[in-house]
């Protein structure tokens, strides 16, 4: 009775396992295997042709062909980087662009040259030119609310070069009271401001300028002076 049940059983899972498409004949069963329907229907359809009968095989031959275009466009799509347009009726087809070089009219040379020749161009350049206004430097102004020296002034005005000793100095420790006085300022333009407006360049209080040169704790006015040329 055992083996009459397990003969059932095998016989059952043999009746519901699916057919497989038969590859040596080239038959397929119902339902037919993933993919080989397209590929049979083109071969029919071409050998229909290759036989003289085109009219049988035209509309498969490109409704494959269609799908090959298809998956072409898809493919190089995907390969160039850029994002994917929904499908959707309502989209608006993209702008022709007619300048890709993203310049404007005025300096695209096939634009002017329809509107005007080079004549004319040169004649609209010497009509720019000649609204052009100079403005010549001038003087620097006092800065209101303050009778500090003006820095700038002083650098314009003195013609000596750094380290160029002009005033007389005393050498009794003038390095320690250079490194105190200057070590008590953010920055070289204040020390030079503090210097000049407490008698400098003649006179140094507070040992800021040791070498004589008029130009306290290392204060340079060639930026000044280049400015200005």
């Amino acid at each position: 009775m055992r083996f009459i049940l397990c003969g059932v059983a095998m016989i059952s899972l043999v009746a519901c396992s699916p057919r497989v498409p038969d590859s040596a004949a080239g038959v397929v069963d119902s339902g037919q295997g993933v993919g080989f329907g397209d590929y049979d229907q083109y071969r029919t359809a071409r050998e229909a042709q290759l036989d003289g009968r085109a009219d049988a095989g035209v509309s498969a031959i490109e409704a494959a062909d269609n799908r090959d275009d298809i998956a072409r466009q898809a493919a190089a799509a995907l390969n160039s980087g850029d994002a994917p347009v929904e499908a959707s009726p309502s989209n608006v087809p993209p702008a022709i662009v007619e300048n890709s070089a993203g310049i404007s009219g005025e300096n695209d040379f096939n634009a002017v040259s329809a509107q005007r020749d080079i004549a004319e161009d040169q004649a609209l350049i010497a009509q720019n030119r000649a609204q052009y206004q100079v403005i010549q430097p001038t003087d620097l102004p006092s800065r209101p609310g303050t009778n500090r020296p003006n820095i700038v002034e002083y650098a314009l005005r003195s013609t000596n070069p750094v380290g160029t000793p002009l005033y007389n100095r005393s050498s009794f420790r003038a390095e320690t009271k250079y490194a105190r006085a200057c070590g008590s300022f953010a920055s070289a333009d204040l020390a030079q401001e503090e210097f000049l407006a407490l008698g400098g360049p003649e006179r140094d209080r507070k040992g800021m300028d040791p070498d004589g040169d008029g130009f306290a704790c290392g204060w340079n006015p060639a930026p000044f002076r280049a400015a200005k040329g």
